[in-house]
């Protein structure tokens, strides 16, 4: 990798995403990696899109097979580290399958989605595949987030943090003048309607 790809590269980590794990089936074996590349792309039809590393064994799987995006939650990171390739899938205590007709489901997920395949584009280095939603499910939970490199968790701040050490906050008394009073509606001046 050259200087100025590895600058590029450190410079789209600060983007933070999820932790996806893409599942396929072939031969009675399944295949998964992991991805932080997935985005929405359509509601009407329900489209996805997930860009694998063309070299990858699963990139080359998902051609023309259903597949699932299985959304991991905080509590699932030594799965993300196993489907980048860093450990056995055969060894993995905590890993279990959940029920799905159409690709392999891994439970605890905090989202998955079923997909057949829509279509496939190059991206340079990576093949994104378009796959059209046939079934989702979001159990929810906290999710496994990606940043510079690191895995995390998201947290959700606590009730008020945003008035947290701020005299102007709404337990200081000033909120309290407004109660009882309808709301401001549709009008730019100011004046109550």
């Amino acid at each position: 990798m050259s200087l100025v790809q590895r600058a590029l590269r450190d410079c789209l980590g600060q983007f933070a995403s999820g932790v996806t794990v893409v599942t396929t089936a072939r031969d009675d074996a399944v295949y998964g990696a992991t991805v932080s590349a997935f985005t929405s792309v359509s509601l009407d039809p329900p489209l996805v899109l997930v860009s694998l590393d063309r070299r990858s064994r699963t990139c080359e799987r998902l051609v023309g097979a259903p597949f699932g995006i299985n959304v991991l939650g905080a509590h699932q990171r030594d799965l993300a580290w196993l489907f980048a390739g860093r450990g056995d899938l055969a060894e993995a205590p905590d890993l279990s399958w959940g029920d799905d007709l159409a690709a392999p489901r891994i439970g605890g997920a905090v989202a998955h989605f079923s997909c057949v395949p829509w279509a496939s584009y190059d991206g340079g280095d990576h093949v994104l595949h378009v796959g059209e939603v046939v079934a989702f499910d979001a159990p929810g939970g906290e999710p496994l987030v990606f940043h510079s490199g690191v895995l995390g968790e998201f947290r959700r701040p606590s009730e008020g943090a945003a008035w947290t050490g701020s005299l102007d906050g709404p337990a200081h008394g000033w909120a309290a003048a407004f109660a009882g009073h309808p709301p401001l509606t549709g009008s730019s001046t100011g004046q109550r309607t």
